[in-house]
């Protein structure tokens, strides 16, 4: 009986809480004039406002379907974790993608294919033929730039273990490079910002003697100049204030606690003359191959780079053009220039093949495909449209643990990728990440080899335009060198 006692005299005692709490927060809403809706309908109005909170998590896993999210799906997420697990990736009864959305990309099987033992293997290729130190790039995929400081200590150091188990370069992003990025020894691209994170001196400009410093260090293989990226063309980085702890500070040379926001533009290129300039410039200080990164608005205006390069020389031209489409992504950008600044990549990347093939190149300068290319499908029709190298940095976040939690410039990610906060970053160990990075990256690897042997050549760089069709708006597919044939010096004369 007095157990009974207790507990009814504990549900009067919710209840009256409860009551209670209604009671006030009635008061609060109908006394506030911050929110109509609150004001107009006490307690029950605060409901839209949780639900709300909840609808992006409840969409994501109980009512969107396999291929509807954006800007990824769950089909294309779960591709990437079971590509970690090295187990094989098959699936079974028939594909659940719809192959009639323009656009969507069909591979031309070869008649006679080669037979099983006639496997296509990636070659290496040099990036950088003049200079001092060319790199023997291994892979043809490798992981796109992501700062330490928008990305947690313990992913920079499980990506870096996992580029060296998976052979792939590991591109340091505009944040410089920190202990962290060497722990794997894996081939590092040192990314220069347009605040110089890492090679400036006190006022802010390129320091020679940083970038030797950098160069030193035998892991770091490139340099690549970043003009614009697809999430902020024309915007500089942004980092959080809550990001920047004392260790962050140091290594980019900026105050702790303080929002950190780049210029939109290096100050000292105005020019595509200051730009060749700055580039020859670096190579000779370092010795290694020196290219950039950008965001096409439109492919007119870089008529006039690839002219000059052959006006000065091709020992002039970039080792690199690193082209990124509008639908890439980032930790923190104004949602119009991620929404509606800068040509897509499936249109900027045929565009700058084009302009570097006419003006003689091809040999000269590589292009690396950046942008929402997370799938082998993504990577194989990034090739046969004429890239050479392809880099991803949200696969890579897929390939940690990533949720799409849509938290990445809050210091809230739930699965420690991107916050600073200990407790969270608890959740990502390294040990085990790494490896489902270098499983990722090899499963890639070997499925567009696989598209690549179906297509009927020895290896994925030898596929064409040809080997790829396009669905159109009314359902039929056209082959990819027919909507953009390539550059053909023989036709052309």
């Amino acid at each position: 009986m007095n157990a009974l006692l207790f507990l009814a005299l504990l549900f009067v005692l919710v209840l009256g809480v409860g009551v209670l709490a209604a009671l006030l927060f009635f008061i609060v809403d109908k006394t506030q004039t911050g929110d109509a809706v609150r004001r107009n309908y006490p307690v029950i109005g605060r409901f839209r406002h949780l639900f709300t909170a909840l609808g992006e998590f409840f969409r994501q896993y109980f009512f969107a379907m396999d291929r509807e999210e954006m800007p990824f799906n769950r089909a294309q997420r779960d591709w990437v974790y079971h590509s970690t697990k090295g187990q094989g990736n098959t699936v079974a009864f028939g594909s659940t993608r719809n192959l009639s959305i323009p656009g969507t990309p069909i591979f031309v099987n070869a008649v006679f294919p080669p037979l099983d033992d006639q496997f296509s293997v990636t070659q290496p290729m040099i990036i950088g033929p003049t200079a001092a130190i060319p790199y023997r790039a291994k892979s043809i995929f490798n992981i796109s730039g992501m700062s330490y400081g928008a990305i947690s200590r313990p992913a920079v150091e499980a990506l870096s273990r996992g580029a060296a188990k998976a052979g792939i370069w590991l591109n340091t992003g505009e944040g410089g490079l920190s202990p962290f990025h060497l722990t794997g020894a894996c081939d590092i691209v040192y990314q220069i910002g347009t605040a110089k994170y890492g090679v400036r001196d006190e006022h802010g400009n390129l320091s020679d003697d940083k970038l030797r410093a950098v160069s030193d260090h035998p892991q770091v293989k490139m340099f690549e100049l970043k003009l614009a990226q697809g999430a902020k063309p024309g915007k500089g980085g942004i980092l959080p204030g809550e990001k920047v702890n004392a260790e962050i500070a140091e290594i980019r040379g900026i105050p702790v606690g303080r929002d950190s926001v780049s210029p939109n533009r290096h100050l000292e290129i105005d020019s595509f003359e200051d730009l060749l300039d700055v580039i020859g410039h670096i190579r000779r200080v370092t010795g290694k191959p020196v290219g950039f990164k950008t965001v096409i608005g439109s492919s007119d205006a870089w008529e006039d780079l690839f002219t000059l390069i052959n006006a000065r020389g091709p020992d002039s031209a970039p080792d690199f053009i690193t082209v990124d489409g509008g639908e890439g992504g980032t930790g923190a950008a104004p949602m119009p220039l991620i929404d509606l600044v800068g040509m897509p990549l499936r249109e900027a990347l045929v565009r700058m093949v084009d302009l570097r093939d006419r003006h003689g190149l091809k040999d000269r300068i590589r292009i690396i495909a950046s942008g929402k290319l997370v799938n082998p499908g993504d990577v194989a029709w990034a090739i046969c449209a004429g890239a050479d190298f392809v880099t991803s940095a949200r696969g890579f976040m897929f390939s940690l643990g990533c949720i799409q939690a849509l938290k990445c410039n809050r210091n809230t990610c739930p699965t420690g990728i991107t916050t600073h906060d200990p407790k969270l970053q608890r959740g990502l160990v390294v040990e085990d990440k790494y490896e489902k990075v270098a499983n990722y990256a090899k499963s890639i690897i070997k499925e567009v080899e696989t598209i690549a042997h179906s297509v009927g050549v020895a290896e994925p760089r030898l596929m064409r335009r040809r080997h790829v069709r396009l669905v159109q708006a009314n359902g039929e597919s056209i082959p990819l060198n027919k909507i953009c044939p390539s550059y053909n010096p023989t036709t052309s004369m």
